[in-house]
């Protein structure tokens, strides 16, 4: 006898667990099922959010009380430069961050514990979980009847009926592979090495009173704290307990198999004088690498009655910890298709619409890293990156997200009339930004100003004063064309070496502009 349920989920990590939570809230009428291969949890990278996961886990799913009891506020984002040859004690490395609290939650999640305890409150709630099971022989259905699997227990094999299936199985994902949805991401190809520790040393116990004095009234430790370098960079990420993930990414050709053991990992970690005092009397506990980081799918919604999130969809880059975002924007829009086929809704034009939408946010978010790995290490330079990439993130993104326009069919489609002219406007500022540290290099002047300085505040990010309120889209609009000029007149000043004051340019004239690196542009 088979079995049936409404909403069957592949997987019991994050992105399969945060999903269970929000069907069983939002749609508690029906039956959720959740299939998990191991018995057990261990730690994983993406332990970092930002603010578009924070508020879908704080208001979505409501989780703050659990968070904040459980698991650390993060102190935004921190960046140190460092010298050509990594040899800066860390209070001279030039730093760019926060000096007070952030304006808007995020935190560092220990992915063990937070993946256990999701699983026992989906249990309680209602969810039938099922662990050590594996799932064999997905027979997707074409026709509007049930899909249908096998799941092995110890208890034997049973044959089960589901109405939805949702793939959240990681990368070898499980309808990912059955209807060959993988994409190879052939521009932007990085690697990781990571490990977690105890015992890393306290970045605030520094005996340096300049150091610690400029940071005023906020920890550097619960920061997702990044030493960055031509190329590559290095992350620590302070987790509950006393312990701390560190990470070590790079583009291909930084990439050596000596990364793939730990002791490759600590070896490299110790060629860099900051992290090698940090990590001077520290624990290893595990260790874990991926040659290469990126990768798209082909679609991630179906009409009949699929989809895929988390690690089975896509994945782009940790800098910027995005990868609950992702995961945060995909289980909304696959529980708004389930709630719109409860409903008797015809799902093929949301379906379309929501992949169109997912689509483009994931090639947009790419051009934000595509060659731009070298701009990474130098101070001056990325002063004017982070700015344009977050206060575009806080202005288009999370300010949109915490407004539900994803959610809305209508705001959807505005946006995707635009996508095309967005598009080219961030190719054109991923290419400035690229000529920029390849002039900066050639000159020798990418070090510069890696020692000796810093920028602690808000201004350094751009974010917007109140998210999610009324805007219109004059005001986003507005705010967009500060960003882009602002942005502009920073590395055209960098590089000509003198305050240079830049002709406004208006939206529409950045969508028909085809370069920006022409001779009266970032030549000097």
């Amino acid at each position: 006898m088979e079995r049936k349920v409404d909403v069957a989920i592949l997987g019991g990590g994050l992105s399969g667990n945060l999903l269970a939570r929000q069907i069983r809230m939002s749609l508690p009428e029906l039956s959720v099922a959740l299939f998990e291969r191991e018995t057990e949890r261990s730690y994983k990278v993406g332990e970092s959010t930002v603010e578009i996961g924070s508020h879908y886990l704080v208001h979505r799913l409501g989780l703050a009380r659990y968070i904040y009891e459980e698991h650390l506020p993060k102190n935004g984002l921190r960046f140190f430069f460092d010298t050509e040859k990594r040899d800066a004690p860390l209070p001279e490395m030039s730093e760019l961050g926060l000096a007070h609290l952030p304006p808007y939650p995020s935190f560092q999640l220990d992915r063990l514990r937070l993946e256990e305890d999701l699983l026992r409150m989906n249990a309680a709630d209602g969810v039938d979980v099922h662990l050590g099971a594996r799932v064999s022989h997905l027979q997707l259905s074409k026709t509007g009847t049930p899909h249908t699997f096998d799941v092995e227990e110890d208890s034997g094999i049973e044959r089960w009926q589901a109405r939805w299936v949702v793939d959240s199985t990681g990368r070898g994902g499980m309808i990912a592979r059955l209807e060959g949805l993988k994409v190879a991401e052939e521009q932007h190809r990085v690697g990781a090495s990571w490990a977690r520790y105890r015992g890393v040393a306290n970045i605030d116990g520094v005996e340096h009173p300049e150091f610690r004095a400029r940071a005023e009234d906020t920890a550097r430790f619960l920061s997702t704290n990044h030493f960055c370098y031509r190329g590559h960079w290095i992350w620590f990420i302070p987790l509950s307990h006393g312990v701390t993930s560190v990470g070590f990414v790079t583009e291909r050709s930084g990439w050596d198999r000596a990364l793939t053991t730990a002791q490759g990992l600590r070896t490299r970690l110790d060629g860099y004088r900051a992290p090698r005092e940090l990590l001077a009397g520290a624990d290893l506990l595990d260790h874990g690498f991926l040659t290469q980081l990126s990768f798209g799918a082909k679609r991630v919604f179906s009409a009949e009655r699929w989809a895929v999130v988390g690690d089975a969809a896509a994945f782009i880059d940790p800098f910027y910890s995005q990868g609950t975002d992702f995961i945060g924007i995909e289980c909304d829009l696959v529980t708004d298709l389930i709630r719109r086929d409860v409903a008797g809704e015809e799902l093929s034009r949301s379906v379309d619409l929501y992949e169109e939408f997912l689509q483009f946010r994931i090639d947009v978010t790419r051009l934000l890293y595509i060659d731009l790995y070298p701009t990474l290490g130098s101070y001056e330079l990325f002063k004017a990156k982070v700015f344009f990439d977050t206060a575009l993130y806080y202005n288009l993104w999370f300010d949109s997200y915490a407004r539900d326009e994803h959610l809305n069919r209508r705001d959807l489609k505005a946006l995707l009339r635009r996508r095309e002219p967005i598009r080219a406007v961030m190719e054109n500022f991923r290419r400035l930004f690229a000529a920029a540290g390849e002039v900066l290099h050639e000159r020798g002047d990418y070090y510069r100003g890696n020692t000796g300085r810093s920028l602690l505040g808000r201004e350094v990010f751009g974010p917007l004063v109140k998210v999610g309120g009324p805007r219109s889209r004059q005001d986003v609009d507005m705010r967009t064309e500060e960003i882009f000029n602002q942005t502009r007149a920073m590395v055209l000043t960098l590089l000509r070496g003198e305050e240079t004051v830049v002709e406004p340019w208006a939206l529409p004239r950045y969508a028909e502009e085809t370069d920006l690196l022409s001779p009266s542009g970032v030549m000097p």
